[in-house]
């Protein structure tokens, strides 16, 4: 078995390392966790070569859910309200971790904190897992000494943020299902029907319309060539991400999903409530309101809503109001938002004002993905019935064209 180089860390904060014979990176960690210590650091070890420094980094595999940090905020505000030092909830929380990644996380953060360094600065070395979000609420928490008070309020945005996501991926799951099964038996029957339909159509030398013969010639390819159908898709898709990465791709993008009816409603009113509803937190944890800005135009996604940000707060910073700053941007924004807002800033209660909001296109948000498979259902029978009429036509017009030969 190899031999492992190690730094480790106890939940009482003790440091151990040495060096340690396991099946792999795995099985260290669980005998180190045995052990009532947390893997900090390992390299492998070789007499001959020395050591040489393990790094796996797969970002989908290695990320942090969304969950886990929900968990670890709550659990982190309820030990912190007990009277449980900050280093030592921190200690027990990282022990309690599912995620390795997250677990050597907490026990570097509290490696700084007991260094001297502030819980703040502590997360701002993993912007990975703590987003610009979580770090600002947390600074200010620190020096207004409301920390309990802003986790809190950081546990209802993650809660209310995975409610979102879990609504939206709910609705899409009917139509991706659907169409998945639409397209595994379409490639089943091109390649197992059409070419013995193909055959006997050669058989009796028929006059093949364009469309059959499309269908006959796709069908073929399949068969013979499927792994470069394959490759072609994975090769395909992986541009088509790169592209989406790029201004052009986030902009064409946006402008497609704000243009599909339906989903350009859904796609505006999720937009809305992530805004309103971030924005309410950090305000109300005393975030300044171009910081908070700031932050809100890092993390929205859709170009447009993003671009609206990055304005407002060109205005804001001249003096306007944040309401009279989004006025120019009432096609993507629901009327609703202008209002609630000049609302909030005349009666000094933004922050409650935009927390109600948010509440009231959430639950709009709710309604409409429950009912988005009943809109989408029709338009799939539509597609679906479309695929297959095409398909059985290009297949039967020939039989019938030999048939009246016979005749």
């Amino acid at each position: 078995m190899p031999a492992y180089s190690y730094i480790a860390k106890s939940f009482k904060g003790e440091t151990k390392s040495g060096v340690l014979e396991a099946k792999d990176e795995h099985e260290l960690v669980k005998i180190l966790h045995g052990q009532g210590f947390v893997l900090i650091k390992v390299k492998t070890a070789d007499k001959k070569k020395g050591t040489k420094d393990i790094k796996i980094n797969i970002p989908f595999l290695n990320r942090v859910k969304l969950s886990e940090k929900i968990l670890f905020t709550r659990n982190l505000r309820v030990m912190i309200s007990a009277g449980i030092s900050l280093s030592r909830s921190l200690r027990i929380l990282a022990l309690q971790s599912r995620s390795e990644k997250f677990a050597n996380v907490l026990t570097e953060i509290t490696e700084k904190i007991n260094k001297g360094k502030g819980f703040a600065e502590a997360l701002s070395c993993h912007p990975d897992v703590f987003s610009d979000l979580f770090f600002s609420m947390v600074k200010v928490g620190e020096e207004s000494g409301t920390l309990e008070e802003v986790l809190d309020n950081l546990t209802c945005q993650m809660e209310r943020e995975q409610t979102l996501r879990s609504n939206v991926i709910g609705a899409l799951i009917y139509p991706a299902v659907i169409i998945v099964a639409m397209t595994a038996i379409g490639f089943l029957m091109l390649i197992m029907i059409v070419p013995q339909l193909a055959n006997t159509f050669e058989d009796m030398g028929a006059d093949l319309p364009a469309t059959t013969q499309f269908i006959i010639n796709f069908g073929n390819f399949l068969a013979t060539k499927w792994f470069l159908f394959i490759l072609g898709m994975i090769v395909s898709s992986w541009i088509f991400q790169i592209f989406l990465k790029t201004a052009a791709g986030k902009k064409m993008m946006s402008a497609f999903l704000l243009k599909v009816p339906v989903i350009s409603t859904l796609v505006k009113k999720i937009n809305s409530a992530y805004i309103v509803r971030t924005l309410s937190s950090l305000t109300a944890s005393g975030v300044p309101i171009i910081r908070a800005l700031e932050i809100i135009s890092d993390a929205v996604g859709n170009f447009y809503f993003k671009e609206s940000i990055i304005e407002a707060i060109k205005k804001v910073e001249k003096g306007s109001k944040l309401s009279e700053a989004l006025k120019p941007y009432q096609n993507i924004y629901p009327f609703m938002v202008i209002q609630m807002l000049e609302v909030g800033e005349e009666s000094g209660q933004t922050s409650e004002v935009l927390a109600k909001l948010a509440d009231f296109f959430e639950e709009e948000v709710a309604m409409t993905t429950k009912n988005l498979s009943a809109v989408i259902e029709p338009v799939l029978m539509l597609v679906v019935g479309g695929a297959v009429g095409f398909f059985a036509i290009s297949m039967i017009q020939p039989m019938y064209s030999m048939l009246q030969y016979i005749e």
